[in-house]
């Protein structure tokens, strides 16, 4: 950490905010942000209350409310003015634009619609059973989301989705039945994606950050590979995934549904509508080819310290969200062969983008940032010395509880890179292996479920309009809690064996720094 510097009000800078700031420390992240206890944290916490009331309640409209800490940050000398406005740009922003682009064109080109036909016609049944639809559908995008990382699973696994329902009517015309699958097959798209980022260290980066850590703190320490990773994660993974389809099933969709959706959902039908499509012309093979290898690159950028990806290259240096663009960028030059000059994209096809995604990340940047420079973080992180009193047995449901609460109002990594390092500490004062903190924490950390903002993914299933924040709370509450107790089991039993907890505690080493 940099020295505390004083920060001096002056009338004449224009960049003085109204409220008076209060000692500062200069980071080399997003904010140069005061931390100066109690007065600095209230502030946080007041612009929280804020910023959520109006999310919940949408008294403005959620865009506009997402663009509500560029104003409130500098008002209450959070942060600058200029230094709130860069979280709104960050790397995972663009892979999100880029995304999103290449998202325009499948969608363009029918691709989904392609995708959709062929997932519906093979789970879909004979005579149709919602259940085993809904199976397929959230199957295929944990799978997808296994290789990839959340929020490009669900940018492009959300338009295969939405084109199965495109087929049944919508307003007025459409029934309880019908409402309540869009419901499930929305859901169950974006909480499968964060399951099956659960599963392999490349999944997500909160895994990539608990093995970082855990190679940090404990270099003496046997590493955790991918392999052994996926021992655990994958049948973790496979149980909450159970889970996810029973709750949906019970809440959203039932066999007998099926009599009302086999109107909309015919086998007939869909081998119709399949073969009256033709076979892929060449701007669909394109466009296939460049998502397919923007999905490649993003596997293999960065895989794990024994099998460094190809973004050692560039010394990190090139981020997910660079690749996306580029890859994005090549749509405006491959030419469709469809006329003369046409490119597979041009820009008057982008105006569909979603700035209001883009603006609800900048706003979950913001605030992540916000929490922890203005020293909320630091305030709420030392509530975690009661672990240090809590018997063995209720310690992974208890940290997983603390980290999954966290994780609802800041990022998935924000929430790894504050808890960990403080229950690798409880851990050593319990003297037991600190893989049974560090583990379930970061598990935890996985466990946004309950609101829009999240995650990255939650924000793209909310978007659709298919769904209300209740309907998450109803699914996700029950899913979090199974979450939690499947940690709890698989943890001392599985996770002893996988990750070797029984045998002599590693040697704690003063840690280097760790940056996210």
């Amino acid at each position: 950490m940099a020295n505390d510097q004083t920060v001096h009000s002056n009338s004449d800078d224009p960049k003085t905010p109204l409220l008076p700031l209060q000692e500062s420390i200069h980071r080399s992240q997003s904010f140069n942000s005061p931390l100066d206890g109690p007065k600095t944290s209230r502030s946080m916490l007041a612009v929280l209350v804020w910023v959520f009331s109006w999310w919940l309640t949408e008294a403005v409209p959620m865009p506009i409310t997402s663009m509500a800490p560029l104003f409130l940050f500098p008002l209450f000398g959070i942060a600058s003015a200029d230094d709130v406005a860069k979280t709104y740009m960050d790397d995972v922003v663009a892979l999100v634009l880029g995304s999103f682009i290449l998202a325009l064109a499948v969608e363009h080109y029918d691709i989904h619609k392609r995708l959709a036909l062929n997932i519906t016609l093979m789970f879909c049944g004979d005579p149709l059973n919602p259940p085993l639809l809904l199976l397929g559908i959230c199957g295929t995008t944990a799978f997808v989301s296994m290789w990839m990382h959340n929020t490009p699973t669900a940018v492009i696994m959300m338009p295969v989705a939405t084109g199965i329902l495109q087929r049944f009517p919508t307003g007025a015309g459409q029934s309880e039945t019908v409402n309540n699958f869009s419901k499930a097959v929305v859901l169950g798209v974006i909480y499968a994606t964060e399951i099956g980022g659960m599963s392999t260290l490349t999944g997500t980066g909160v895994n990539l950050i608990l093995v970082g850590m855990w190679k940090s703190y404990f270099p003496e320490a046997e590493p955790i590979s991918f392999a052994t990773w996926s021992f655990f994660g994958v049948p973790l993974a496979l149980l909450m995934f159970i889970a996810l389809w029973g709750i949906l099933c019970l809440f959203y969709c039932s066999k007998a549904s099926g009599n009302a959706l086999s109107e909309y959902l015919d086998k007939t039908h869909i081998k119709r509508e399949l073969e009256m499509l033709g076979p892929m012309s060449f701007a669909e093979k394109m466009v296939l080819a460049v998502f397919s290898s923007l999905i490649v690159l993003w596997m293999t950028r960065s895989i794990t310290d024994d099998v460094p990806g190809w973004g050692d290259l560039f010394q990190g240096r090139v981020g997910d969200g660079s690749v996306s663009v580029m890859m994005a960028t090549l749509l405006f030059i491959i030419p469709s062969k469809k006329g003369k000059g046409e490119k597979l994209m041009d820009w008057n096809k982008c105006k569909k983008l979603p700035w209001s995604i883009v603006l609800l990340l900048g706003a979950g940047f913001a605030i992540a940032d916000g929490v922890r420079t203005s020293g909320l973080a630091q305030i709420l992180s030392s509530y975690l010395n009661f672990l240090e009193n809590i018997p063995y047995i209720a310690i992974a449901p208890a940290v997983c509880l603390i980290s999954g609460t966290i994780t609802e109002f800041t990022s998935n990594n924000a929430t790894t890179t504050l808890v960990v390092p403080l229950l690798i500490q409880v851990a050593e004062t319990m003297h037991i292996h600190p893989l049974f903190l560090m583990v379930p924490g970061a598990i935890g950390a996985q466990f946004a479920f309950l609101l829009p903002t999240s995650t990255p993914s939650n924000i793209v299933g909310f978007t659709t309009g298919r769904i209300e924040i209740k309907d998450m709370i109803k699914t996700g509450f029950p899913l979090k809690i199974i979450g939690i107790g499947i940690v709890t089991v698989l943890m001392p039993t599985l996770g002893a064996l996988v990750f070797q907890t029984n045998g002599q505690l590693p040697t704690l080493e003063s840690p280097v720094h760790w940056s996210n």
